[in-house]
C-alpha cells in the first residue's frame, strides 16, 4: 500500500475536522446523510463499521440508537477526540474505537451488516488505493450489507468561488483571480484529481480526489458493488447567503432541507452538491 498524501494526514490530525458537521454546509451534510442512513440500515443491533469516521460524529450517533458500531480512523488526533462524544450520548458507547487504515481493518471477513465509507475516497488520491478500500469494505461486508461511501464533488470547488466572486476585498473572495488557483481547479474539473501541495486554496483540506456520480458509481463496481444509488447530499442549499442564520430559523431549515431532498438524485444537477452518498450492496 501508499502512504497517504502528508497533506491530508497532517490536517486530519491537526483535528481540522472537529465540529464541522455542527455548522453551515457541514450540518446540511449531516442532517441528510442521517435520513439516508435511516431509510437503508438494517434495524439495530446491526453491526457497523465507521471506517474514516474521523472522531464519530456519525458513530456515536448510531451506537445512541442501539447499533453496535465500531469506528477507525487513521488519525489518531481523530480517535482520542472521539472519547470526548460520550458526554452527549449518556448511555451509548462505542463497541471500539481503533487507529487504522481504510485498506487494511483487522476484523474477519463478513463480520459488518453495513460499512460506513465516509472519507477515504477523497483522502486517497491513488485510483488503485481507492480500489484497495473499497475491496475491503467488500471483505467485511456479509451478504446483503451495504456500503455508505461519501465522495466530494469537482463542479463545487469553482461553484463555491464564483458565489462570492469579489463580494468583497477579502482575499478569499478574489480566490480566482489568481491563475495558480484557476489551475488547480481546472485540474479537477478535468479528472478529478485536486493537487493542492500549498494549500494554496481550501486551507482545511490538502491533496484528494473529487467524484462525479458516474466516476463514483464506477469504482463501486470495480470494488465489486452492485448498482448504487447516489445522492447529493447537499443539493444547492449549501449556496444560499447567510446559511448559519437560515439554518438557526427552524422553519428555514426545513425547507432548506426540504430543497436538498428534491435535487437528492437528479442526475441532471447532482454534482452541484459539495458531497455525495453513494449507497451500494454486496452481491
Amino acid at each position: 500500500m501508499k502512504t497517504i498524501d502528508s497533506t491530508v494526514l497532517a490536517g486530519y490530525n491537526a483535528g481540522i475536522e472537529k465540529d464541522r458537521l455542527r455548522s453551515g454546509i457541514g450540518l446540511i451534510e449531516f442532517e441528510r446523510t442521517k435520513e439516508i442512513l435511516l431509510e437503508r440500515l438494517p434495524k439495530p443491533p446491526a453491526t457497523i463499521y465507521d471506517i474514516g469516521g474521523a472522531y464519530g460524529e456519525y458513530a456515536w450517533w448510531l451506537a445512541s440508537l442501539g447499533y453496535e458500531v465500531h469506528l477507525f480512523d487513521l488519525a489518531e488526533t481523530n480517535i482520542a477526540m472521539s472519547a470526548a462524544l460520550a458526554e452527549e450520548y449518556p448511555g451509548a458507547g462505542l463497541a471500539s474505537a481503533m487507529v487504522c487504515d481504510a485498506r487494511s481493518v483487522p476484523r474477519p471477513d463478513n463480520s459488518a451488516d453495513a460499512v460506513l465509507l465516509m472519507g477515504p475516497l477523497y483522502s486517497i488520491t491513488e485510483y488503485e488505493e481507492r480500489i484497495l478500500a473499497l475491496g475491503e469494505s467488500h471483505r467485511l461486508l456479509r451478504d446483503g450489507g451495504l456500503l455508505f461511501a461519501a465522495a466530494l464533488t469537482p463542479y463545487s470547488v469553482l461553484v463555491s468561488r464564483l458565489r462570492v466572486y469579489h463580494e468583497d476585498d477579502t482575499p478569499k473572495r478574489r480566490e480566482l483571480d489568481d491563475p495558480a488557483v484557476l489551475s488547480i481547479i481546472e485540474r479537477a474539473l478535468t479528472d478529478g484529481c485536486y493537487i493542492n501541495p500549498e494549500k494554496k486554496i481550501a486551507n482545511g483540506i490538502g491533496s484528494s480526489h473529487l467524484h462525479t456520480a458516474k466516476a463514483l458509481r464506477a469504482e463501486l463496481a470495480h470494488g465489486g458493488f452492485g448498482a448504487a444509488t447516489v445522492h447529493g447530499v447537499m443539493g444547492g442549499a449549501w449556496l444560499a447567503p447567510h446559511l448559519d442564520a437560515l439554518l438557526a430559523n427552524e422553519e428555514r431549515r426545513t425547507l432548506l432541507m426540504k430543497t436538498v431532498r428534491m435535487l437528492d438524485t437528479h442526475e441532471e444537477i447532482i454534482g452541484l452538491s459539495g458531497h455525495l452518498l453513494a449507497v451500494a450492496e454486496k452481491g
